[in-house]
């Protein structure tokens, strides 16, 4: 199974993509992953990709699709693969599409894991650190017993700055900007699968199950 996996932050895309890749032993592809590796190897496109990341810079499109194209020729591939974080635009989702002809490979399914910003904003400002021992709470999901304290050591809990809800938002508007394009296109092309992310976690992994049930 080839498989995309989409989602915005907060969504619970990390949890599900541990999740598949250990129940379909698929290898998860991620885009930072890629480029560490490809980096450790040494491949010239990693060292080109290095170059750009040292100066500050996006990686180019054609660098970034080299890198995916190589990861995906590899055998642990010849069985399916999760991507995560490919492609993020629609030249990228173009590309792919060319480079998996060429591999004589096509996309099964782009699953995205659906959630209200609402509650995506409630997932991602809810969450509070310890000053003294960094234990991490949620004001919904995970409480501490008093509010404000930590339960392990007494600190005094905080909100980190990337956790503000102006930032949250910032975060998820340029989300959404990238990546509602991306959803369009493979709707159209009728890959796209929506699930629920709202559901609890075991349940929204039960509905990729369903979904991928089909494909064995």
């Amino acid at each position: 199974m080839n498989l995309v996996l989409m989602g915005l932050p907060g969504a619970g895309k990390g949890t599900q993509a541990e999740r598949i890749v250990a129940k379909y032993s698929i290898p998860h592809i991620s885009t930072g992953d890629m480029f560490r590796a490809a980096m450790k190897e040494g491949t010239e496109l990693g060292l080109k990709a290095k170059s750009f990341m040292d100066a500050g810079q996006l990686v180019p499109d054609e660098v970034t699709i080299g890198i995916v194209r190589e990861r995906l020729s590899k055998s642990d591939c010849s069985k399916g693969f999760l991507l995560d974080g490919f492609p993020r635009t629609v030249a990228q989702a173009e590309a792919l599409e060319e480079m998996l002809a060429d591999l004589n490979k096509k996309i099964d399914y782009v699953i995205n894991i659906d959630v209200d910003q609402s509650i995506l904003m409630e997932r991602l400002t809810g969450r509070r650190i310890c000053k003294k021992c960094g234990a991490t709470y949620h004001l919904v999901f995970n409480p501490p017993a008093v509010e404000g304290i930590c339960d392990r050591c007494g600190g005094e809990l905080y909100q980190r700055a990337d956790d503000n809800e102006e930032t949250v938002q910032n975060r998820l508007d340029v989300n959404i900007q990238q990546t509602q394009p991306l959803l369009s296109f493979y709707e159209e092309r009728g890959y796209l699968r929506n699930i629920n992310g709202q559901q609890d976690i075991n349940v929204v992994f039960q509905d990729i199950e369903e979904l991928l049930g089909g494909l064995k």
